[in-house]
C-alpha cells in the first residue's frame, strides 16, 4: 500500500478524538442524542482546525447502521464509505471548482432524490465562501426548506464572504485555533503509538511553528521524521524549520527587560549567521511578550495560557522583575518593527534598531511607577509638613566680637545654602581663582568656632587651592557679614546625602526684623523634607509654587 501521511492516519474518526474543540463537540454529541440535529452547519475556523474532520465525523454519526449515535461504530459499510471517501450519500464539494450558478442547481436537482443506503443525504461544501454570489442566492431556498433527508455541512476559513443570508440558515461554529500543549498533548501521543523517540523541547518547537494548527503541525513533524528518523530533538527541527529555540527566545525576552544591548546584539548576530527568518522571530518576541502581560495582568489566572510548566514559570520569575506599562511599551515598538522589516531589504539592522528600542522602553520608568516612588515618600515623612515662615530659632545679633551663638546651627546652614552663590561672588572679587574653586562646594554645618565646607570628591585636587590663606580669608569674612560672628573654614568630602545651594534665583530675606531667619516661599518648599527628596530623586528643581 501507498505510504499514508500523518495527517490523514492520525485523523480523529470520533468526536472524543477531535482536539482542542470540545465546545463544538460537546454541542454535536448533544443535538444527536437529543434528536436536534439541524439542516445545515457552518464551521467556521483557520486551517488545520477540524473543520473538515468535525464534518465527516457528523456525516458518519448520522448515517451509521447503529445511528443516529454520537459514536458510530466505523466497522459497518457505511462508515467504511465515509471514511473512505466514497459513500453515495455523503458528498464532498469544494467550493472553490464547484462555485457556479450550473453546479448549484445540478446539486439542487440531485437533493430531492432519497438516499441510497443510510437516512440522511449529507452535502459537505468546503470553502464554502468561494461560491459566486449568484450560487450563493441559487442554494438560498433549498437551504432554508431542504428535503427531509438532507444535510448540508459547511466548512470555510474566510465566513466574512459568505452571505449574510446563507449564515442566517446555518448553526455557526467557530472553532478555535489549538493551543501549543494541546498540539503537544497530541504529538506526543502519536510519537509514542508509532516509536518514535522525541524530547519536549523539540515537541514544542513544532507546536510554535504550527501557529494553532494541528494538521500543520503533524504534516511538519512527518518531514522531520522523513529528514532524521525516529530519534529526534529540538536541534532538528530548528535545522529544518529556521525555528528560534526557546532558550534563545527566552535569553532575548530577558536582556530587552535588562536593556542588556550588547547581548541583544550578539543574539541577533548569531540567529542571522544560523539563516533564522528574522520577520519569524518578531513574531515570537510579540507572542512571548503577550504571555508576560497575561501573566502580569490575570496573575494566578494565567493558567488560561495553556502553556508547559517550564515556559508558565519563567513567565512568572519575569513578571515579578517588571511592570505592564513597560511591556505595553514593548509590543507597541514590536509591532511598529515589524511593519517596517515587512517592506525592509536589511531586515538583521531593522531587528537591532527596534530592540534596541524595546529596551530602552523598557528601562523608562512609567508614571505609575513614579507616582508609586512619591507616595512611597509621602509616607515615609507622613509626620513632615510645610515649615512655618518664620524659623523659630533664638535670634542672632551682629556685633564685632565673636559671641556665644544664639541661633541654631541648622537655621545658618540654610541660610549660608541660600547666600552661598551671592558669598561665592563675592569672595571672587577677593580672589579671582577662588570663585572657580568655591563653584563645588557646599556649606555642611557649624559650631561655634568653625564653619565646614564640603567639596566634591571629584574635584579634590582643588583642595590644596581652597586651603589658600586668601581664599580662607575671604570666605570667612563674608561668612561673618551673614551670621554676624567669626568662624574658621575647615573642609571635608560631600556626601550623596549633603544639602547642596539652593539656586541662583531663589531670593532670601537674611534677619527679620526681630533678628531671626525669614525664609522665601521658594525656601520653605525646598526644606520640606519630602519636597528635598522628590527633588534629588529627579534631579528636579521648583519652576512654580500653587498653594
Amino acid at each position: 500500500m501507498a505510504y499514508e501521511v500523518l495527517a490523514r492516519k492520525w485523523r480523529p474518526q470520533q468526536f472524543t478524538d477531535v482536539v482542542g474543540q470540545d465546545h463544538v463537540t460537546k454541542t454535536l454529541t448533544n443535538a444527536i442524542e437529543s434528536d436536534r440535529v439541524a439542516h445545515a452547519y457552518m464551521f467556521v475556523g483557520s486551517r488545520g482546525t477540524g473543520k473538515t474532520t468535525s464534518a465527516r465525523i457528523l456525516a458518519k454519526a448520522l448515517n451509521c447502521e447503529k445511528g443516529p449515535t454520537p459514536t458510530p461504530c466505523d466497522v459497518c459499510d457505511s462508515c467504511k464509505e465515509v471514511m473512505a471517501g466514497n459513500s453515495l450519500d455523503v458528498i464532498e464539494i469544494d467550493g472553490a471548482s464547484n462555485n457556479g450558478v450550473d453546479q448549484v442547481r445540478d446539486l439542487r436537482d440531485n437533493a430531492r432524490y432519497s438516499p441510497a443506503r443510510g437516512p440522511y443525504k449529507i452535502y459537505i461544501i468546503d470553502e464554502v465562501h468561494m461560491l459566486s454570489t449568484q450560487a450563493f442566492n441559487a442554494l438560498l431556498k433549498t437551504l432554508e426548506e431542504p428535503p427531509d433527508h438532507v444535510k448540508f455541512i459547511f466548512a470555510t476559513t474566510d465566513v466574512h464572504k459568505v452571505l449574510p443570508t446563507i449564515l442566517s440558515r446555518c448553526q455557526r461554529f467557530d472553532l478555535r485555533r489549538i493551543s501549543v500543549q494541546d498540539i503537544v498533548d497530541r504529538l506526543r501521543k502519536g510519537c509514542g503509538d508509532e516509536g518514535i523517540s522525541i524530547t519536549e523541547d523539540a515537541l514544542l518547537a513544532i507546536a510554535r511553528g504550527a501557529e494553532g494548527g494541528l494538521r500543520d503541525a503533524e504534516s511538519a513533524l512527518d518531514q522531520i521524521i522523513s529528514f532524521r528518523g525516529k530519534e529526534i530533538d529540538e536541534a532538528d527541527v530548528l535545522a529544518v524549520f529556521g525555528l528560534v529555540s526557546r532558550h534563545v527566545l527566552e535569553d532575548l525576552t530577558i536582556a530587552i527587560l535588562k536593556s542588556d544591548v550588547p547581548k541583544i546584539i550578539n543574539i541577533i548576530s548569531d540567529m542571522d549567521q544560523a539563516g533564522k527568518d528574522l520577520q519569524r522571530v518578531i513574531m515570537e518576541l510579540m507572542e512571548s511578550f503577550r504571555n508576560l502581560l497575561v501573566v502580569l495582568y490575570a496573575g494566578e489566572g494565567a493558567s488560561a495560557l495553556e502553556l508547559p510548566e517550564s515556559q508558565l514559570e519563567f513567565y512568572t520569575a519575569q513578571a515579578l522583575n517588571t511592570e505592564a506599562g513597560r511591556v505595553l511599551r514593548i509590543i507597541d515598538a514590536l509591532v511598529e518593527t515589524d511593519g517596517r522589516m515587512r517592506h525592509a531589504l536589511s531586515k538583521k539592522t531593522l531587528l537591532e534598531t527596534g530592540l534596541i528600542r524595546c529596551s530602552r522602553a523598557a528601562e523608562t520608568a512609567t508614571i505609575n511607577e513614579l507616582l508609586k516612588q512619591v507616595a512611597a515618600l509621602k509616607k515615609n515623612f507622613k509626620s513632615g509638613g510645610a515649615l512655618e515662615n518664620r524659623v523659630t530659632e533664638s535670634p542672632v545679633s551682629y556685633g564685632g566680637e565673636p559671641q556665644k551663638k544664639k541661633i541654631s546651627t541648622e537655621s545658618e546652614i540654610k541660610l549660608l545654602l541660600a547666600k552661598w552663590h551671592d558669598i561665592i561672588d563675592r569672595v571672587g572679587k577677593a580672589d579671582s581663582l577662588a570663585k572657580s574653586y568655591l563653584l563645588n562646594t557646599a556649606p555642611l554645618r557649624t559650631d561655634e568656632v568653625h564653619l565646614v565646607v564640603g567639596y566634591d570628591p571629584e574635584f579634590s585636587n582643588d583642595r590644596n587651592r581652597l586651603e589658600n590663606g586668601r581664599a580662607k580669608l575671604a570666605l570667612s569674612r563674608e561668612v561673618e557679614k551673614h551670621l554676624g560672628r567669626q568662624l574658621s573654614i575647615a573642609y571635608e568630602p560631600l556626601k550623596a546625602d549633603d544639602p547642596r545651594p539652593l539656586p541662583t534665583d531663589s531670593p532670601v530675606n537674611d534677619l527679620g526684623p526681630d533678628n531671626t531667619v525669614i525664609l522665601t516661599k521658594e525656601q520653605k518648599w525646598y526644606a520640606n523634607p519630602v519636597v528635598k527628596l522628590v527633588v534629588d530623586a529627579f534631579n528636579g528643581e521648583i519652576t512654580d509654587i500653587r498653594e
